[in-house]
C-alpha cells in the first residue's frame, strides 16, 4: 500500500513494495550535502502546497505547473498564493505519495488528468563514478483519467535560493545549450538538454552561508525532446509564472532580471508544449555543482581537490549531459539495489517475528497508551511489547528505504592529490550534517558504518583513507585517535595542533572496530595491516584508558561528559578483542595474546562494574546506582562474533530495555526522555526478536506521528509529540541514519538477532558460497566473513 496525505493510522495494509508511513520530510533531490531537498509534511503539508526546502530548514525555489486543455494546475511550490486570482490556474489535489529506497512519487489529480511528480536521487554503492554525480532527476508525468487525449503543457522554474542568492546583481546566470542544438530554444529543434547553471557573482571558495555553498554552479536541466514547442525564460517570478499561466508559453528570454524578492525575485523557466496526448511526461536533472570540492592537507601540503565525476566524465557540461541520459541505465542499477533491499529484509525476518498477539474475547490484550507516556505495555506483568498488529520487517523496510538516500546525500567523493594511473581510487568526505559541519568524523561514521557494512564496505576504505593518511602524516600530535580531519566541511585541514574535540577513548575504538569489520567483510589483510601500527597505537591507548575512562565526552556529546561511563568502557574493551584479532592477520602473535588477554581481564572486571546490584540491567555510569542506558557498544561483538560478551548479558539488557519503553521507544538513558533511532537499532539486532520488534516499531511509529518536520531525525523526545529535544540542535538529515541498517548488516554475516549473541543460522544473504562466521568457539576470531566479491547486485 501507499501512503496517502495525512498520517496513517498504525497497522494499516502494507507490501514491501512501497513505505506506508509518511515521514516528517521526504526526500526530492538528495545526492550530496548542497544537493539536498525536501518536502516538509508537517501539519499535512504538500508538494502542492508549499516550497521544497534544504535540509536545513529554509525554502528552495522550485516550481511545476501542468496545463490541461488551457487550464493550469500547481503540483509544486505555491505561486498561486502570490498571484492574482484567476478561473484558470488551481491546485492540484493530492491523492498519494510513495518512496523507497531510490524514488518519491507524488500523484496529484489535475482536472481530467493524473500528475506524477517522480523524484530519484540514485543509491548505487557499488558504481562510483555514478554515485558521486552531484545531481538528481525530477520526472513529472500526466495520464489522462477520462481516456480522452487533453492538451498538455508542462512548466518549471528554479531560482537563486539553490546558491544562497535572492538577487539578479548576486548571480552570474548561463543559458547552456548542447552542442547539437541550434540555440534558439524554440520549436522541436534537438533532444540535446539545454541548461540554465546559476553561480554567485563573487563566489568565495569553500565558504557556506547558512550551509549553503558560496563556490560553484547550480544547474537545472531538461531537454525539448518530444515537445511541440519549447520555450524557456527568466525573469520575475509574478511576471514569468504569470505570463506563462496567461499566454502557455514563454518568451525566449534569457537576458537581464529585475531585482528583487519574495515575488518579484528572479527565476529561471523552462516550458514545453506536448499537444494532445493521452500519457506524456517532462524530465529535468538539478543540483549543486562544486570543482574543487574539497581542501586537502596532506605530505604533499594543502590542495584543492577535483570531484571524483570528473575524472569519471570530465567537465561539468560533460557531466550533465551524461547524466541526463543515462536515465534508463542507472534506474536499472538502482531497481537492482532496491530489489536486493527488499528480498533481504524478508529474508531477515522470515520466520524470524515474534508472534503478532490479537484481541481475546475479554477486549485489548495490550495497552497502548501515548497519553500517558507509557510504552507498549502488556497488562500483568508491565513488559514492553511491540505496537499490535504491525509487521516487524514493514516497519523495518520503511526505515532503511528512508535511509538509503539521506546517508549517501552526505558525502562527497574526490581525486587523492598526484592521482595518475588507473589504479586510484576515490577519497570519500562527509559532512557532518545539522550538528556542527566537521569533516570525516570518526563518531558520525561509526554509527553510519552498518549501511557501508551492508551495501559496499569499501567505500569504509575511502572514507578512512583521509583520516588515516593524517595521522600516519604526522599531521596529528596525539596518540588516540583523531575526532574528525577539520573543523568544518570542505576544509579537510585536519587539528596539527591536537585541539579536536576530545573523545579519546571514543574514537580510538570506533577506529579499531570498523577496521577490524571492513577488513572481515572484505579479507583485504593489505589494507588491514598496512595500517597495523596506528591502529596498535590506539589500542594501547585503550590498555591505559578504557576500563575506567575519566570525565570525557562519548559520540553523544550532546548529553555532556561523564565519568565511567559503562557503554563508552565496553567499547574500549570489545576494541582490543578485534585488535587482537588484527595483531593476529598482521603475524604479530606476541600483541594478539597481550590484546586477547587485556580484553578478556578487562571484560570480567567491566560486569562487576557494570552492572546494578540489582542485577536486572548494566548502570550508566560505574558510580551511579540505578543508573542505565542503551548499550548499543556490544554491537560490533555480535556483528563480528567475536564472543566477548556474555550471552546472559545480552538477555538481562533485552529484558530491560522492554520495562522502560516509552510511546516512541526507549530512552537513550535515565536522564532523558529523549533517544537516538541510530542507537536504538543497534541495540536491536543484540536483542530477543520481542524486543527487537519493540525497536523497530517505535522508530516506525515515530515517523509516522512525530511532530517535527525536517529530514529524519535521529535524535528524538520519545514521549508527547516526539519532537526534538529542547537546547539541542535540530538532528536532521544525517549519515548517521546508516545505523538502521544494523540488522541487515547483520544478515550479511548469516546471524539473526538473536538475543544470546549466538543465533546463528547460516548465510541469510548467500553471495556465491562465501564463508561466513562461524558460532564462536572462542574469544577471538580472524577468517574473513566474505571473499572480496562483496555485494553482487
Amino acid at each position: 500500500m501507499t501512503a496517502f496525505f495525512g498520517r496513517l493510522a498504525v497497522g494499516a495494509t502494507w507490501t514491501l513494495t512501497l513505505a506506508t508511513l509518511l515521514p516528517p520530510a521526504i526526500p526530492l533531490a538528495v545526492r550530496t550535502p548542497y544537493t539536498s531537498a525536501w518536502s516538509s509534511t508537517a501539519s499535512d503539508g504538500t508538494l502542492s502546497s508549499q516550497n521544497p526546502i534544504f535540509w536545513f530548514g529554509q525554502g528552495l525555489g522550485w516550481q511545476g505547473i501542468v496545463v490541461v486543455d488551457g487550464n493550469s494546475f500547481e503540483y509544486m511550490g505555491r505561486s498561486i498564493n502570490d498571484l492574482p486570482e484567476l478561473s484558470y490556474f488551481n491546485t492540484t489535489i493530492p491523492l498519494e505519495v510513495k518512496f523507497d529506497s531510490q524514488f518519491s512519487n507524488f500523484t496529484f489529480l489535475a482536472g481530467p488528468v493524473l500528475v506524477t511528480a517522480s523524484f530519484f536521487s540514485p543509491v548505487t554503492p557499488k558504481d562510483i563514478c555514478r554515485s558521486s554525480i552531484p545531481l538528481s532527476y525530477l520526472t513529472t508525468t500526466v495520464q489522462s483519467s477520462d481516456g480522452k487525449p487533453h492538451h498538455i503543457q508542462f512548466y518549471s522554474d528554479v531560482n537563486a535560493q539553490w546558491i544562497g542568492l535572492g538577487s539578479e546583481y548576486d548571480i552570474i546566470k548561463e543559458l547552456h545549450t548542447g552542442p547539437a542544438s541550434n540555440g534558439t530554444g524554440s520549436g522541436n529543434v534537438t533532444d540535446s538538454p539545454m541548461s540554465w547553471i546559476l553561480r554567485p557573482r563573487y563566489p568565495q571558495l569553500f565558504a557556506e552561508a547558512n550551509q549553503i555553498p558560496r563556490w560553484g554552479n547550480f544547474s537545472y536541466t531538461t531537454s525539448p525532446k518530444g515537445a511541440e514547442g519549447f520555450s524557456f525564460q527568466s525573469g520575475s517570478a509574478t511576471s514569468v509564472r504569470l505570463g506563462f499561466v496567461n499566454n502557455r508559453v514563454l518568451n525566449n528570454d534569457a537576458g537581464s532580471v529585475t531585482r528583487g524578492f519574495g515575488n518579484q525575485e528572479p527565476v529561471y523557466a523552462f516550458a514545453h508544449d506536448m499537444g494532445t496526448v493521452l500519457e506524456t511526461s517532462v524530465r529535468y536533472t538539478i543540483g549543486s555543482i562544486q570543482s574543487p570540492n574539497v581542501r586537502y592537507l596532506h605530505k604533499g601540503g594543502l590542495s584543492n581537490l577535483a570531484p571524483w565525476w570528473e575524472r569519471c566524465y570530465g567537465g561539468m557540461h560533460d557531466m550533465i549531459r551524461f547524466h541526463y541520459y543515462d536515465f534508463d541505465t542507472v534506474a536499472q542499477l538502482g531497481n537492482q539495489f532496491e530489489s536486493q533491499l527488499r528480498t533481504d529484509v524478508n529474508t531477515f525476518f522470515q520466520g524470524g517475528e515474534p508472534p503478532v498477539y490479537r484481541n481475546d474475547q475479554y477486549g485489548q490484550q495490550y495497552e497502548f497508551d501515548p497519553s500517558s507516556a507509557y510504552g507498549y505495555l502488556q497488562p500483568g506483568n508491565a513488559t514492553g511489547i511491540a505496537v499490535p498488529f504491525v509487521s516487524e520487517a514493514e516497519s523495518y523496510y520503511a526505515i532503511v528505504a528512508l535511509s538509503a538516500r539521506q546517508v549517501m546525500g552526505a558525502y562527497v567523493f574526490a581525486v587523492p592529490p598526484d592521482a595518475t594511473g588507473d589504479a586510484v581510487e576515490p577519497l570519500m568526505f562527509q559532512k557532518e550534517i545539522s550538528s556542527n559541519g566537521n569533516i570525516n568524523t570518526v563518531d558520525v561514521l561509526y554509527p553510519a558504518s552498518p549501511f557501508f557494512l551492508y551495501a559496499n564496505p569499501a567505500l569504509l576504505k575511502y572514507i578512512f583513507q583521509p583520516l588515516y593518511e593524517l595521522q600516519e602524516g604526522g599531521f596529528y600530535p596525539n596518540t588516540y585517535s583523531t575526532h574528525d580531519i577539520g573543523t568544518h566541511f570542505p576544509l579537510a585541514t585536519g587539528h596539527v595542533e591536537g585541539a579536536d574535540e576530545y573523545m579519546p577513548v571514543e574514537n580510538s575504538g570506533n577506529s579499531i572496530l570498523m577496521s577490524y569489520a571492513y577488513y572481515k567483510f572484505t579479507g583485504d589483510t593489505a589494507w588491514l595491516t598496512s595500517h597495523y601500527e596506528l591502529l596498535k597505537q590506539f589500542a594501547q591507548y585503550l590498555i591505559d584508558y578504557s576500563l575506567v575512562p575519566s570525565a570525557q565526552l562519548s559520540t553523544d556529546d550532546f548529553a555532556g561528559e561523564l565519568a565511567n561511563q559503562t557503554n563508552l568502557a565496553i567499547k574500549g574493551i570489545v576494541g582490543l578483542q578485534a585488535m587482537s584479532a588484527i595483531a593476529r592477520v598482521a603475524g604479530e602473535a606476541d600483541d594478539a595474546a597481550l590484546f586477547a588477554t587485556k580484553a578478556t581481564d578487562y571484560y570480567d572486571q567491566w560486569e562487576r562494574y557494570a552492572i546494578d546490584p540489582s542485577g536486572r540491567h548494566t548502570l550508566l555510569a560505574y558510580q551511579w546506582r540505578s543508573s542505565w542506558g542503551l548499550l548499543y557498544n556490544v554491537y560490533f561483538d555480535k556483528l563480528l562474533n567475536m564472543g566477548l560478551v556474555r550471552p546472559a548479558l545480552y538477555d538481562m539488557q533485552s529484558s530491560w530495555y522492554a520495562a522502560v519503553s516509552q510511546t516512541f521507544g526507549v530512552p537513550l538513558d535515565n536522564r532523558h526522555h529523549y533517544t537516538k533511532s541510530d542507537w536504538e537499532i543497534w541495540t536491536a539486532a543484540t536483542c530477543s526478536r520481542t524486543t527487537r520488534r519493540l525497536f523497530v516499531n517505535a522508530v516506525a511509529y515515530w515517523l509516522n506521528e512525530t511532530a517535527t518536520n525536517l529530514p529524519f531525525g535521529d535524535l528524538y523526545e520519545v514521549v508527547g509529540a516526539g519532537d526534538y529535544p529542547l537546547s539541542i540542535d535540530h538532528f536532521s538529515a544525517r549519515p548517521v541514519v546508516g545505523g538502521h541498517f544494523a540488522l541487515l548488516a547483520l544478515g550479511r554475516t548469516g546471524q539473526l538477532a538473536g538475543a544470546t549473541g549466538g543465533d546463528t543460522t547460516g548465510s541469510l544473504f548467500p553471495r556465491n558460497g562465501t564463508e561466513h562466521l562461524p558460532v564462536p568457539e572462542a574469544r577471538v576470531t580472524d577468517p574473513p566473513c566474505f571473499d572480496n566479491a562483496i555485494l553482487h547486485f
